[in-house]
């Protein structure tokens, strides 16, 4: 007999066919959101849940399931599962790390141009049909070439934003849980490690590219942005509660920094409405890492570790392996 699992949110038909071969699936490709309690009645006789950032992975969900062996999110953040409590019930957690560095690093440059030299606020004008004359001041914005880039969260994904950096001439100020290796730094544009007070004062384009946790919550509020120079952008790739969203549209409303670009919100998909009010920041529906290849490659990944998992292997990307001494 097959062991059973859920899939809980609409994936490729080709990874659920994939996962079909192994298991007996229940699959949500109409692509409803679970509260958590409706997450808590799906799991009910699974061996496993392939789940995405958007479903809650919580203490009341293992312990009112202890036949579940993994929860395995197509993702690279996990904040959606308690990972001391999956550790704790025995059920292993993983993720999908590396496959969306490149795709990621390139929407992050996406979104911080975009910010800089204002393509929103200025095609809004055009289409709205308010052009009507060239001006030497027409939408003029900061530089990004020769400028100076300050990257908080030097993983991989941080790491090839930098490199990206060296075709357009610029200094890279970095800051980190922990120092790279020299070989990385000079890797990474020759990136330079300081603290986030000296980084949010000096770089002209300051990208946030950490994991959210208790300890990186508002990791950027009044008191950071307060530092930053007012022609400077700030660009969220990471995860909504990094930043303090109110206190920054009260920054951006004052004109304490000159733009944001935003793919991440505090409680997405429901965000501020008062982001709408304001035309010096570019608004974007949690899309860094949405390229096909790149979101097939996450679903692959995701159904690797959920195989695994559940033949008795040990998952690629396994976050908690003392689950496995837990069970």
């Amino acid at each position: 007999m097959k062991q059973k699992i859920f899939v809980s949110r609409a994936i490729f038909p080709e990874v659920l066919a994939r996962l079909e071969q192994h298991f007996d699936v229940e699959s949500n490709q109409e692509d409803r959101i679970f509260s958590a309690d409706e997450l808590l009645a799906k799991a009910k006789g699974k061996d496993g849940l392939f789940t995405t950032p958007s479903e809650p992975a919580t203490a009341a969900l293992f312990a009112a399931n202890p036949q579940l062996k993994a929860v395995c999110n197509m993702a690279v953040g996990y904040n959606n599962i308690d990972i001391a409590a999956a550790t704790q019930a025995g059920v292993m957690a993983t993720n999908t790390p590396d496959v969306l560095n490149e795709t990621t690093a390139d929407f992050g440059w996406a979104l911080m141009m975009a910010t800089a030299r204002r393509i929103t606020e200025s095609e809004h004008f055009l289409r709205a049909g308010q052009w009507k004359k060239w001006s030497y001041d027409s939408f003029v914005g900061p530089d990004v070439h020769g400028a100076t880039l300050g990257i908080i969260g030097m993983g991989r994904i941080g790491q090839a934003i930098a490199r990206r950096s060296l075709g357009f001439d610029m200094q890279v100020l970095y800051h980190n849980r922990s120092r790279l290796k020299p070989e990385q730094e000079a890797h990474a544009n020759n990136a330079q490690y300081v603290g986030k007070e000296e980084l949010l004062k000096r770089a002209d384009h300051v990208v946030l590219v950490l994991p959210y946790s208790k300890e990186t919550h508002h990791t950027i509020g009044a008191a950071e942005l307060a530092l930053m120079k007012p022609t400077a952008t700030l660009t969220n790739i990471a995860r909504g509660g990094i930043v303090d969203d109110g206190a920054l549209i009260e920054a951006l409303r004052a004109g304490r920094i000159a733009a944001a670009g935003v793919d991440v919100f505090e409680n997405e998909p429901a965000f501020k409405p008062e982001f709408l009010s304001l035309t010096n920041v570019v608004l974007t529906p949690h899309i860094a890492s949405a390229s096909t290849p790149t979101r097939l490659a996450m679903a692959n990944c995701a159904a690797d570790n959920l195989i695994a998992a559940l033949s008795g292997q040990t998952p690629p990307n396994l976050l908690n392996p003392d689950a496995v001494k837990a069970r």
